[in-house]
């Protein structure tokens, strides 16, 4: 266990770039140097990654230290990855839960808010180019974001989400490229039902219930957890606090989902972080340890694929919303705000830079000049 975690954990510290760069990585590090499993494997660990709601990042890490070693590679895998930006997160919250920021602190936050536009507005184009690649799919993703728009009622997301994998299912008929074989996962089964049980357990506590309603939704990447936790949480963190976390997220390594342990942190310390990091993770394993062995044949259904296909098309316009509805009013706050937030979307699409590197620069940007 010890080597699966330390592997793990390196990464944890040095994955920046999302989970797409997360992909690179484990495949460097797993395949072509480790061997630990070979590129069919891999890729039928992706393809049922990519099919499933939650962190695909984390659940190819999952699934790549249960290969290794079983549930508790599985496990350790898990903790290695996320353990470094999960404490960060939590740290973070714990101080703006306490702290009432003034003159350059306040700027630098303000300025962490407008980095969170320029990151979801780039989120929100490279999503809809790969999810929405025709017609039907750039129509729903529309119809969805006006939708949210005019009408942001509680759970009209899900509803979103809910109809149009209908649709898809009935009607969209993607490429078979989702489908691989299966994958032979050691205690599948007992280990679904013991993450089942720890599920249904995490929701008796009322304070886990938002979390863990986002890690079962989230399709189509980790910023899709943004307008489900907005939406779930309500009016329990000011709109600031979380912006400024969300924005704080893009500068970490390791999975974007630990921005839940920021929020955790904010509601209730050490222990709502630690509550909240487990909940909005335990859905996503809990699917693909329940699925892993049926992949083989949900993988190659057209409608299921279908489904899929449609459900990643309304997430986008689920993101679409957000971006429109709560993100982008920040930069008409003050022309300072407004000029700040052009020039970190201009330099998120035109340059190759890093997150962090926007992070750096939106942070000292806002200290300086809002």
């Amino acid at each position: 266990m010890g080597e699966i975690f330390w592997a793990f954990l390196r990464l944890g510290l040095m994955s920046f770039g999302g989970p797409v760069a997360h992909i690179g990585y484990f495949r460097a590090e797993f395949v072509a140097r480790r061997g630990w499993l070979d590129e069919a494997e891999f890729a039928q660990a992706l393809a049922l990654a990519q099919f499933l709601p939650g962190p695909a990042s984390s659940q190819m890490g999952f699934a790549i230290g249960w290969r290794r070693g079983g549930p508790l590679g599985a496990l350790a895998a898990f903790a290695g990855f996320t353990a470094p930006s999960a404490g960060l997160m939590a740290a973070a919250g714990l101080w703006a839960a306490q702290a009432t920021p003034t003159g350059a602190v306040a700027g630098a936050l303000a300025g962490l808010k407008l980095v969170a536009l320029a990151v979801v507005a780039q989120a929100l184009v490279g999503m809809a180019r790969s999810l929405c690649p025709d017609a039907p799919r750039r129509a729903a993703a529309v119809l969805v974001a006006g939708a949210l728009v005019l009408w942001p009622f509680a759970g009209a997301q899900i509803g979103a989400i809910a109809l149009c994998a209908g649709m898809g299912a009935l009607w969209l008929r993607p490429g078979a490229e989702a489908a691989g074989g299966a994958l032979s996962l050691r205690g599948a089964r007992w280990v679904a039902g013991g993450l089942l049980l720890l599920a249904l357990g995490l929701a008796l506590i009322p304070f886990a219930r938002p979390y863990l309603g986002a890690g079962a939704l989230v399709f189509g990447g980790g910023h899709v957890v943004l307008p489900l936790l907005r939406e779930a949480l309500g009016g329990a963190i000011a709109e600031g606090v979380f912006l400024s976390g969300y924005g704080l997220a893009q500068a970490m390594p390791g999975p974007l989902f630990t921005f839940a342990s920021y929020l955790g942190a904010v509601q209730g310390g050490l222990w709502g972080a630690a509550i909240a990091t487990l909940a909005i993770f335990v859905p996503g394993f809990a699917l693909y340890a329940l699925v892993a062995p049926l992949w083989a044949r949900i993988g190659a259904r057209a409608g299921a694929r279908g489904a899929v296909a449609g459900a990643n098309a309304a997430v986008v316009g689920v993101l679409g919303a957000a971006f429109f509805g709560q993100i982008l009013p920040e930069a008409f706050l003050s022309p300072g705000h407004g000029a700040l937030a052009a020039a970190l979307t201009a330099l998120a699409f035109a340059t190759r830079l890093p997150p962090l590197a926007l992070v750096v620069m939106g942070a000292g940007g806002g200290a300086a000049f809002l």
